[in-house]
């Protein structure tokens, strides 16, 4: 006997009951927030950040070079539409960005890609002003090595200017290897002014601005970013230190990306600098605070209470910024509690004493001596290092100067003073680096 249909009202009761049930499913589906790329030659970013956790999945190709990143349970907005034209056409490592809805309550990114590229996928917890984020970090397959971007730099220095007689092919390449085998450096011979000799190595001075990218470090009243400011400073000490024949700056970051601090670090000692100098602009919960301060590492503490409340927060970057946890070596984090000298601290202090000097003739100083504390970015043992405040941002008045270009100008003409005033009277530190 052929089984009965059920009746009609029946029917109508389970479809209701299904839509219903897509509906929840729907309103229950995550809310993306904000679709950022951070494009750098380092690496490129890309963060989805939404109201709660992205489940997703995510596979790499080859040919063509593309990566897909599959979301389940966010919801598709009209603004997903739109996330091509947040890559800019010069990102060195994204060539294009498209989004699809493949299913109700699916995304599918598709990325393609300038070349091979090692890809870090990874969540973030709500921290700070920020939600849930997913991170994409995309690095290229031959990663840029900050020792012969510099050797590089410095050879088409060399060419560009003219000598009474050819300079050896690699120069600072010569140097380092002569050092690295413990060999003692040739005796350096007189040049002419502004051209420098073969024999010669460079003072390498690496600049840090502080933040970047995902972390945009303090935000005064009236919205300025740190991380923006100290970049454009860093710049400008960069051309003035670029503008002497015996000296070359190296920065840890040249635009707007997050590095995190122990790579900061890492770049400093693969480059083997003379000097390291993190520049960052101050904040307080009160508008009241306003001068620049000059902080050198500590062994044995903060010197006081505003310098240890400062370290913390600046300690705290790698936490908004976003590090992908699995793949830090412990052996980093270690030398980030451990590594300090005593000879490295009294030379940073030697630092800290001549730029302290040269802003005190700018403006106003919050505190008149170098003060100390546990910063994770001053702890190379082997790298005089200091980290400079160059003033108040959350102060009303103060953040307008740090706007302006000439007083960025200003800071930048303290700070170079400052590097001469210590190079003069301090030779580099012995050392045989790595």
């Amino acid at each position: 006997m052929k089984p009965s249909s059920p009746p009609r009202r029946q029917l109508l009761a389970c479809a209701a009951g299904l839509t219903l049930l897509g509906g929840a499913d729907l309103a229950r589906a995550a809310r993306l927030l904000a679709l950022r790329v951070w494009p750098a030659r380092e690496y490129s970013r890309i963060t989805l950040e939404s109201d709660e956790t992205l489940r997703q999945r995510h596979s790499l190709s080859a040919d063509p070079h593309r990566l897909t990143l599959d979301i389940e349970g966010l919801a598709w907005q009209p603004a997903l539409r739109e996330a091509a034209a947040q890559v800019p056409q010069d990102d060195p490592n994204i060539a294009s960005l498209d989004v699809a809805q493949p299913r109700a309550g699916a995304v599918q990114l598709a990325i393609g890609l300038r070349h091979a590229v090692r890809a870090q996928v990874f969540q973030i917890r709500p921290v700070a002003q920020y939600q849930h984020r997913l991170v994409l970090d995309l690095y290229p397959q031959q990663a840029i090595d900050p020792l012969e971007a510099l050797i590089a730099d410095l050879q088409r220095r060399d060419r560009s200017l003219s000598r009474p007689e050819p300079a050896p092919a690699d120069p600072l390449g010569d140097f380092l290897a002569r050092r690295q085998e413990g060999k003692p450096q040739e005796p350096a011979q007189a040049a002419p002014t502004g051209q420098p000799r073969g024999a010669e190595r460079p003072f390498i001075v690496v600049l840090d601005p502080g933040h970047g990218g995902e972390d945009p470090g303090a935000i005064g009243p009236g919205g300025t970013r740190e991380k923006d400011v100290v970049l454009q400073v860093a710049l400008l000490l960069r051309e003035r230190i670029n503008a002497r024949a015996d000296m070359r700056a190296v920065l840890t970051r040249e635009a707007d990306y997050f590095v995190p601090l122990h790579a900061r670090v890492q770049k400093a000692r693969r480059v083997q600098a003379d000097l390291f100098i993190s520049i960052h602009a101050d904040a307080f919960y009160t508008p009241r605070p306003q001068g620049a301060s000059v902080f050198a590492l500590s062994e044995r503490g903060a010197s006081s209470g505003a310098a240890r409340w400062l370290a913390d927060k600046e300690n705290a970057a790698d936490g908004i910024g976003g590090v992908y946890a699995q793949v830090q070596d412990p052996g980093v984090r270690q030398a980030l509690l451990d590594m300090s000298t005593t000879a490295q601290i009294q030379d940073s202090l030697r630092v800290g004493s001549a730029l302290l000097g040269e802003l005190a003739r700018i403006g106003r100083l919050h505190k008149p001596q170098v003060e100390q504390a546990g910063f994770a970015v001053l702890k190379a043992p082997d790298i005089p290092s200091v980290l400079v405040e160059t003033a108040f941002i959350s102060n009303p008045q103060e953040e307008i100067r740090l706007r302006e270009i000439g007083q960025q100008n200003l800071l930048a003409d303290a700070l170079m003073r400052g590097i001469e005033r210590y190079r003069a009277g301090n030779p580099p530190l012995a050392r045989n680096r790595p």
